[in-house]
């Protein structure tokens, strides 16, 4: 009886590793499911582009530096005013929740970055949405979900 206790309390030690092993993103993997949730997909191991609901979708990846960056341009940064970069700034703070606003190369663009090994089938799904919603609600209610963190109420 004893040695069937210990057996009950380590296999499902025994299990979770096994699970935690197995959920390891790689590159295979991350373009496997990118393939199967875009539209359109080109490029190679560490570097795709997509389409997903008409929105582009750039994927990079460092394996070596376990890094993974999904970003999707919005608009170039002249044909935004002081509001608009305000905006998006608060909104990183409020409502833009796992994905972030941000400038580079005379674009504002929106980007999700994770982890690549612990990342998961479900993160990178939703990370996909948060950043079609976030591109899409750009310049309305700048949000990448429903959830929002509420703002201090001005006076």
């Amino acid at each position: 009886m004893h040695n069937r206790f210990k057996f009950a309390l380590l296999l499902p030690l025994f299990l979770f590793s096994v699970n935690v092993h197995s959920q390891k993103m790689s590159n295979k993997k991350l373009g496997k499911i990118l393939t199967e949730v875009t539209d359109s997909i080109s490029g190679t191991d560490g570097y795709w582009q997509a389409s997903y609901k008409e929105m582009i979708l750039i994927v990079i990846t460092d394996e070596n530096h376990n890094r993974m960056r999904m970003i999707t341009p919005i608009a170039y940064v002249k044909d935004l005013d002081e509001e608009n970069i305000t905006k998006a700034l608060e909104a990183n703070f409020h409502s833009a929740l796992d994905v972030k606003y941000a400038i580079s190369d005379s674009l504002m663009w929106t980007v999700f970055i994770h982890p690549l090994k612990e990342l998961s089938e479900d993160q990178i799904k939703d990370g996909i949405s948060q950043l079609f919603y976030s591109a899409v609600t750009f310049g309305g209610s700048y949000s990448s979900t429903d959830l929002v963190f509420p703002a201090k109420k001005e006076d």
